[in-house]
Order: structure tokens, then C-alpha cells, then sequence
């Protein structure tokens, strides 16, 4: 027995969980359905820019925001620090708080509040559904799953006009219909470390993130700070040529990090064992379909690559794409969705990944002469959140860096 719907969202991760409750707010018939039963755990900093909730279209759900950064601490191999306030006051005007602060949430949380959003929407949420075949004709898709744990004996069929994927950066739907060739994926290994908040650090508070640039190469460590937690973690986005496919030592520099930060702030006297998450990190790489020709299958956040080359922050692009996937198939315009995405993100993904290629090559000098001035921290903030963006910054940044090599000279 088969069930028709107007659209079907395959992942419940943010992007598929607002294109679901997008949908069915323009009064699509719409089911959802995700792999892992939910809550499932998601490797992922959880950090994202304030603005997220602009376009949540059923705002930000109650509860899951655990702490809200005001302040970066950068570091070189953890020394040097250099405290950064997201919007530095007298200039921006904020003293307690802006538009500009950063929220900390725990994925599977967060993930499942947005799904039950689209659930109260009137969407069909079906989870520990396995996706198995997927059948694409001029009129629409034919979708089969299996259930979690069982044999690959189809226990689901579904039928709509439309499908879209969000099921990740190793997801079957790109794959089965042919996108996302081009693909460059950073790697990133991150723990969840138990904390009790206390003044054993000056600058280890719930409103101070941490970042660190020289203890990993061509990349960036960091501690996101949660409600009873801390996450820590590092990621390489641009390997040294003849190094991508070596995992194992990967993972070995990015434990260093992790390690690295531990002994810094005395967070783990005892030695004990937390477990490691190593996931991928799918980067932009420029304009590419991201749907099928006619529109039956659009793709939505890191199963469409959107994860910005410079910060490898994906939770707003991928609510962004949900909500522009949703739309375009809602006003009948599926089959222009790449050129709509491409309209909202490529200009300045594309200058992201240009700066991103200079900043990953030369980090201490860049530290040094950038990370360090006044107005860095309120400037990456502002990229972060779509305030300005790196198309706007690039030639100011360009002219920068040559007054001061010419001065340096």
C-alpha cells in the first residue's frame, strides 16, 4: 500500500525539517521521513548565528538555545589569546546582548523540536524509515524505505511531485539521481565534554566561544560553550595536497587539537574517555544543478553542499535552502531552484571560498595582522549572520593586506 503527497522530505535535519514545515504552511500535502528515530544524535558544534530565527518559519523553537556567545578568544596553538566581542559596544550600540550573538544548541534537540514543528504543521513524519530505492518519472517519484533494524524489505512506499533531499552530506538521493559531482569534503572530529561552570578560567564562560588557529593545520580548533557542556573540537578544510585520503592521520591531528585544548583549561584531570564524532564537512564549490531538470528532486543543505569554504558553518544555509526549496515547488517553479539558491548564496560563497584559500594557506599571518585588529570578531560576526558578506569585504580586505605588506616591507 502507497501513500501520495505533494512533497517528500527525505532527512530531519534543519534544512528538511523547514522545507517540510514550509511546505505545509502553502498547504502542500507533505511527509518526512529520517533514517534514525528521533531525537537521534548529530555530530555538529550546534553553533549559528542569532538571525537563523528570521528565517525559521515556525521561529526558534522554545527551550533548545542553551547559551548565547558574545565573545570569540582567539588563540595561536592556544597561545597569544585575544578576546573579540561579537558587537563591541559604543560602536554597535550593545552592552548586554545584539543581533549579532551566537547560539549554542545540541542537535538532537534542536533537530527534533523543528521536526515536531512541522509535525503540528500537518506533516506525515515517519522516522527510522531507510531509504531504498528511489524511481524519478516526468510526473514525480516513487520513494520505498525499510524499517531501522529489519531487512531491506520495503515496509513504505510513498508518491509525490516532488522530493527533496536533506539527508546529508553522504546521502543516497544525490547520488540516485546523478548530482553533486563536484565534491570537496573538509573533516571534522568533535566530543561533548561534561562542565561545571566555574571561574577556574577568566575566559572559559557560557559567553565565550574559543577558537584556535596554529594547532591545526589548514584549519581551526574550538570550544562551543553549552548548557552543562562543552564542545570541543577541530576541522581540517583544506588538507595539504597528498594528504586528503589519509583519514588516519587526520584524526590523529584533530585528537591532538582536542587533547590540546583539554590541557589548556585542566578540563579533563582524570583522563577519562569521551567519545569522538568524526563527520564530513561538505563544502560549496561553485554553481552546480541542485535538482533534477524537471524539478521532481531539489537538494537542501549539506546534501547540496552548502557549507560555507571559510567558517564550515552550515545550520543557516541549509535553513535557507529548505525554505527556498519549499517555495519554488509551492509557486510551481521547482525546476528554477538551483538559480534561486545560486541567487541567495553563490556570490558570496564563492568569495568565501577565495578568502578561504589565502587564510588557510597563511593563518599566522593572518592571525597576526587580521584576527588580532579591533573590529575582526564584529566583522566575522557580521559575515556569520548574513550582515555583510565576503563579496563586500573582499576588495577592502585585498587592499588591506597590501598596504600592510608594502609597510612591512
Amino acid at each position: 500500500m502507497s501513500s501520495n503527497y505533494d512533497v517528500i522530505v527525505c532527512g530531519g535535519g534543519p534544512s528538511g525539517a523547514t522545507a517540510a514545515l514550509k511546505a505545509a504552511q502553502a498547504g502542500l500535502r507533505v511527509a518526512l521521513i529520517e533514517k534514525q528515530r528521533l531525537p537521534r544524535h548529530k555530530p555538529c558544534g550546534g553553533g549559528m548565528p542569532l538571525r537563523v530565527g528570521q528565517w525559521l518559519p515556525g521561529g526558534i523553537p522554545e527551550g533548545v538555545v542553551e547559551t548565547s556567545v558574545r565573545y570569540l578568544y582567539h588563540t595561536w596553538k592556544f597561545q597569544q589569546g585575544h578576546l573579540g566581542a561579537v558587537c563591541r559596544p559604543g560602536i554597535s550600540g550593545a552592552s548586554g546582548g545584539s543581533s549579532l550573538d551566537l547560539w549554542m544548541v545540541q542537535r538532537p534537540q534542536f533537530d527534533n523540536a523543528l521536526v515536531r514543528q512541522a509535525a503540528a504543521a500537518g506533516v506525515t513524519v515517519r522516522d527510522g524509515l531507510v531509504l531504498r530505492s528511489l524511481q524519478v518519472e516526468d510526473q514525480g517519484v516513487t520513494v520505498q524505505a525499510s524499517t531501522l533494524g529489519t531487512s531491506r524489505q520495503t515496509t513504505w512506499t510513498g508518491r509525490s511531485r516532488h522530493l527533496i533531499g536533506a539527508d546529508g552530506a553522504n546521502g543516497v538521493v544525490a547520488k540516485a539521481v546523478n548530482l553533486r559531482s563536484r565534491r570537496r569534503l573538509a573533516f571534522a572530529l568533535e566530543t561533548e565534554l561534561p562542565h561545571d561552570w566555574d571561574s577556574r578560567h577568566p575566559h572559559l564562560r557560557p559567553d565565550i566561544a574559543h577558537l584556535d588557529y596554529g594547532a591545526v593545520s589548514r584549519g581551526y580548533g574550538w570550544i562551543f560553550p553549552k548548557g552543562d557542556s562543552l564542545n570541543i573540537g577541530a576541522g581540517v578544510f583544506y588538507p595539504p595536497r597528498g594528504q586528503q585520503g589519509n583519514f588516519r592521520r587526520l584524526r590523529q591531528e584533530l585528537e591532538q587539537v582536542i587533547e590540546g585544548y583539554c590541557s589548556q583549561f585542566q578540563l579533563n584531570p582524570q583522563g577519562a574517555s569521551y567519545p569522538l564524532y568524526a563527520h564530513p564537512l561538505p563544502l560549496w564549490q561553485g554553481r552546480e544543478p541542485r535538482q533534477t531538470s524537471k524539478g521532481q528532486v531539489l537538494l537542501v543543505g549539506d546534501a547540496a553542499g552548502l557549507v560555507n569554504p571559510f567558517f564550515g558553518d552550515g545550520i543557516l544555509h541549509g535553513i535557507k535552502s529548505g525554505v527556498i526549496a519549499a517555495e519554488a515547488i509551492a509557486c510551481g517553479q521547482a525546476h528554477q531552484y538551483s538559480r534561486r539558491l545560486h541567487q541567495e548564496v553563490a556570490l558570496n560563497f564563492d568569495a568565501a571560498r577565495l578568502l578561504a584559500g589565502c587564510f588557510y594557506r597563511f593563518p599566522h599571518w593572518c592571525f597576526t595582522h587580521i584576527v588580532q585588529r579591533p573590529d575582526a570578531t564584529e566583522v566575522a560576526a557580521r559575515l556569520l549572520s548574513g550582515d555583510l558578506t565576503f563579496s563586500q569585504v573582499s576588495g577592502r580586505l585585498a587592499a588591506y593586506v597590501g598596504r600592510t605588506i608594502v609597510r612591512g616591507a
